[in-house]
């Protein structure tokens, strides 16, 4: 997984990717959890659930698995509308 670009759009990829990456590093959810002070269960709730992750524990994940978080504009992105969109 060196030096390659993934592309998430969902929050099932960002899942897989990074239960992929965490057992590429040879780490077990409950020594991924020890370096960020969770449990092991709460990590494996996170893999599985991803979408429920902050944007601090996602960055915090990413530093101790050696990954970045890059943003860029998708090639079928529509226009920008001038309203904003509910979520």
């Amino acid at each position: 997984m060196l030096n390659r670009t993934q592309p998430i759009v969902t929050s099932a990829q960002l899942g897989a990717l990074l239960v992929n990456v965490r057992k590429s590093r040879k780490l077990t959810q409950a020594q991924l959890g020890a370096r960020l002070g969770l449990s092991q269960k709460r990590v494996s709730e996170l893999e599985l659930a991803s979408g429920t992750l902050s944007v601090d524990q996602l960055l915090a994940i990413c530093a101790q698995l050696g990954l970045q978080l890059n943003l860029q504009l998708r090639d079928d992105t529509p226009p920008a509308r001038s309203s904003a969109t509910a979520w």
